[in-house]
């Protein structure tokens, strides 16, 4: 990779204006594969696509549990989410020790982002070169929250997000579809997710049992991983809500040919 003096350090700024270190970071998150979350009024649910570095070799987990009522999805370096991960897990196990109950995820993304931040401009770090969306409940006002976090230490709310390697096609389906999940139940939110990662497959491959992978959280729903066999009948799902996709378009299409005839 083509390197310059601005590059060896996180606190060196480039001519430009740019720490090239951060940029290089957030470029590790679109080369990762891609995590969708969605949520509704009572739920959120976030989806993933597990990549195999070999046909000899398990799919890597994209999904992390934090606590009962939150849930990670990754995007970039694993390494450096499983560090995140085993900070955030630590922050909700002393909140519950100290309060008496689960901490609030505006509170800990909050922190979080402080974390990713401070990485920034010390120079002894490096940023972490991980982007992550995190699902949660909050416990005072028992309600749903998608968050998204990057490399130089902003975040965001959502109602529905994206990221990772080929994610604006599935960024596009959930723009389209975003006003109708807040009524949606938790079966419409995941066949949606499936949806929005079946664009992200890369090359000839599809979204299978094997690849695929959905975490759920909700009001009344303590943290749920699907996949493998668990995951199929979603896609069963999914296969006959495409199928009936294209019916509509055929009939649409040939009742716009029989009126201009």
């Amino acid at each position: 990779m083509f390197r310059n003096q601005y590059d060896t350090d996180v606190t060196v700024w480039s001519p430009e204006g740019r720490l090239l270190q951060v940029e290089y970071a957030m470029e590790s998150v679109k080369q990762g594969s891609a995590c969708v979350g969605l949520r509704s009024n009572d739920y959120c649910v976030l989806g993933a696509l597990k990549r195999s570095v070999s046909e000899l070799s398990s799919h890597q987990k994209k999904l992390l549990e934090i606590d009962d009522h939150m849930a990670m999805g990754i995007a970039g370096l694993t390494a450096d989410a499983r560090s995140l991960a085993k900070y955030m897990r630590n922050e909700c196990l002393n909140h519950k020790y100290v309060y008496g109950d689960n901490i609030p995820p505006a509170v800990l993304m909050s922190d979080l982002a402080d974390k990713h931040q401070r990485t920034t401009q010390t120079y002894v770090r490096r940023p972490f070169g991980v982007g992550l969306l995190v699902a949660g409940v909050d416990p005072q006002r028992n309600s749903c929250h998608l968050y998204q976090t990057c490399p130089s230490g902003n975040l965001y709310e959502f109602y529905a997000s994206a990221i990772g390697a080929r994610s604006q096609s599935a960024r596009t389906y959930l723009e389209k579809h975003y006003e109708s999940f807040p009524a949606s139940s938790k079966d419409e939110l995941i066949v949606h997710a499936l949806q929005a990662l079946v664009g992200c497959v890369s090359g000839d491959d599809e979204l299978t049992k094997e690849n695929g992978s959905i975490a759920v959280v909700g009001k009344n729903q303590n943290y749920i991983l699907i996949e493998g066999e668990e995951l199929q009948p979603y896609l069963d799902k999914l296969e006959i809500k495409r199928n009936d996709d294209d019916d509509a378009e055929e009939e649409e299409s040939e009742v716009a040919e029989a009126m201009e005839t």
